[in-house]
């Protein structure tokens, strides 16, 4: 595809932003990453986008040098953490924003291929390298099998950092991780992610956890339950989006991981 490698303009856990023609970026897996996760993220995001979702536009596809990248247009706007971090919005405004976008993930349709939850857990505990206790690894899997029938499309990296505000609305970045589920596993992937993680996520641990209270209290507006009913059907996809986070390596501190575990643990005793 046309255009070249500009200067670098972000980075994550998985990939470089690179300017690369004018009006679009170049999101460039790094080599570590294996091939099949980036082509996973170009798929889910074209056919979200393609069904109205809130997710940008693939322009196209290009490796360079073995590494694989997608191209995407670039997004005028801050991200919804910016945003919070400076104070320019209330994490009440922010968890509506995330609350509608939930809201729109679970209503797209699934795309054809994307990888139902259990075979997801399945695949990372192989590629794990035993990083988890055993009895844990052989435990979660039962679990999943004991959920509600998935349905939904869910984007499982729902935070404030992967949404963009742009003079058309807010978009979803980073596709990566999207599973058959539905918004209670999007919603528990996100409480997680403020809560558990907090603070060495996104800044002031009760910022956060206001944030979060926000998006579950207008959530459960949007879609006419009661705040207990929306508790209840998150609560089983805890367990589950808790593995994810140990296997996925971003717990840096010790004593945040102990606790994940913890958590883990009682989890699977109240179900056995």
């Amino acid at each position: 595809m046309q255009g070249s490698l500009g200067e670098k303009i972000g980075e994550g856990a998985m990939a470089d932003i690179h300017a690369w023609a004018p009006g679009q970026v170049l999101k460039l897996f790094k080599a570590a990453i294996p091939r099949w996760l980036g082509e996973y993220e170009t798929r889910m995001t074209r056919a979200v986008f393609a069904a109205g979702g809130p997710a940008p536009e693939v322009l196209g596809e290009v490796t360079l040098e073995g590494r694989y990248g997608i191209v995407l247009p670039r997004l005028d706007g801050p991200t919804l953490l910016q945003l919070l971090l400076t104070g320019a919005i209330a994490p009440e405004e922010a968890g509506a924003i995330l609350a509608t976008l939930c809201m729109s993930v679970g209503k797209t349709p699934p795309p054809p291929d994307v990888l139902p939850l259990r075979d997801q857990m399945d695949g990372a505990l192989r590629s794990s390298g035993g990083t988890l206790p055993t009895h844990i690894a052989t435990g979660i899997l039962p679990l999943i099998e004991r959920l509600p029938p998935a349905e939904g499309l869910s984007h499982c990296d729902l935070h404030p950092a992967n949404v963009i505000m742009t003079a058309e609305g807010p978009r979803l970045i980073d596709w990566f991780a999207a599973k058959r589920g539905g918004a209670a596993l999007d919603l528990a992937c996100c409480h997680i992610i403020l809560s558990d993680l907090v603070p060495q996520s996104f800044g002031d641990p009760k910022r956060q956890r206001a944030l979060d209270a926000a998006l579950q209290s207008d959530y459960a507006r949007q879609a006419g339950i009661s705040p207990a009913a929306l508790t209840t059907a998150m609560e089983p996809y805890l367990p589950v989006m808790r593995v994810f986070v140990l296997i996925a390596g971003v717990v840096g501190r010790p004593a945040t991981r102990r606790r994940l575990l913890q958590s883990i643990e009682a989890d699977l005793r109240a179900e056995s």
